[in-house]
């Protein structure tokens, strides 16, 4: 007869890559139900706000997190755009894109190779980190940074591309797209890849409905709630593309979902380049922001980005309150986990690509 135990996993722990923890209710080696405990990591990031200026806002965002720090000051500078009344120039919503589709394909490889280290692949998580690599070389080279890139500014971007940056970026992506064709057949079709991850970490599609997860987790289990498709911004609207769904509903899809996310952000990057129009990059000035409150979305690697903005008309936000991609998954951890074994774990948590860093600001 197994034995009924509860085993637990973290705060600090080698296979989670930041502190949470987890208490594992086990028959056997077989999961039957887990409790989750966060707040380790608390910094009071929505109080220091509002002791900063609009303006120092964007850099305060932007650390919430290092792998979607564009999106952060991104969503916040939208929210402060609408409450101000403004509209930035053509050629900076497609320089908005651009930046945001580098950090996706980034942040997806990041999480990718997570997986492979954990299913025990490490010449795949090497080989997935090299063809990262390239991603970061752009980022470097084009915004100075490797992962905070300071993209954007309230009325456009801080940023721009010349005809040399242009062809550099063009050339870039082309030497990404071979390495990034073998790592989706190898997650797709490797014996050791499909072992560990098929049928495993099952999220129905009614319970992903029910409880509203986002992002590539939900797109894993076929249904689309892709901000940039059901509620568009900046050039999103202006580029041929289409939402990502895989319909296995286990770690597996929600990899090929990221992988294909790579894929297809090079085809919005090299879409951008082609037809970006000339024109000015920014508004002149430090635009007023008058009193008044507005909301702002956008689709952050891991889903769902949601900033709330208030003003009181002063130079600092009265109020500023976001809502992160990974609340929305703690509870369905409670739906993937149970029937798989202790050893999937890890594995099952790093496939909703969990940031204990935005949760737990």
């Amino acid at each position: 007869m197994s034995k009924a135990y509860k085993l637990p996993i973290g705060p600090v722990h080698i296979a989670l890559e930041e502190p949470v923890y987890f208490k594992v209710h086990l028959e056997g080696e077989t999961i039957v139900d887990v409790d989750i405990l966060s707040g380790f990591v608390h910094r009071g990031m929505e109080a220091l706000v509002l002791r900063k200026n609009f303006l120092q806002n964007m850099i305060i965002t932007e650390r919430t997190c290092s792998l979607c720090s564009n999106n952060h000051p991104f969503t916040y500078i939208m929210a402060v755009e609408k409450i101000a009344g403004i509209e930035i120039p053509k050629r900076a919503e497609y320089l908005r894109v651009i930046a945001d589709e580098i950090k996706r394909a980034a942040s997806h490889l990041f999480t990718i190779a997570m997986q492979a280290h954990l299913i025990g692949f490490h010449s795949l998580m090497t080989q997935t980190m090299e063809t990262r690599e390239i991603l970061q070389d752009v980022k470097e080279t084009i915004w100075g940074s490797r992962m905070d890139l300071s993209a954007n500014t309230i009325g456009g971007t801080k940023y721009d591309l010349d005809a040399a940056k242009t062809k550099y970026l063009f050339d870039k992506l082309e030497e990404l797209k071979k390495p990034l064709r073998e790592l989706f057949e190898i997650f797709r079709e490797n014996k050791l890849v499909m072992a560990r991850t098929k049928g495993v970490g099952m999220l129905p599609t009614e319970d992903a409905l029910r409880l509203g997860v986002v992002g590539p987790t939900a797109r894993g289990s076929n249904v689309n709630n892709d901000i940039r498709d059901i509620y568009p911004y900046v050039a999103y609207n202006k580029l041929d593309w289409n939402v990502v769904l895989e319909e296995g509903c286990d770690v597996r899809s929600r990899t090929l979902v990221r992988l294909r996310e790579a894929e297809q952000a090079i085809s919005l990057v090299e879409q951008c380049l082609r037809e970006m129009p000339e024109g000015p990059i920014a508004l002149k000035g430090l635009p007023r922001i008058v009193a008044g409150e507005a909301v702002a979305r956008t689709e952050a690697p891991r889903g769902e980005l949601f900033y709330y903005v208030k003003s009181n008309g002063t130079d600092k936000p009265e109020r500023l309150k976001w809502r992160v991609p990974t609340y929305m998954h703690w509870e369905a951890l409670r739906v993937m986990m149970p029937g798989n074994k202790t050893a999937d774990t890890a594995l099952i948590f790093n496939s909703i690509d969990p940031c204990i860093s935005c949760t737990e600001r």
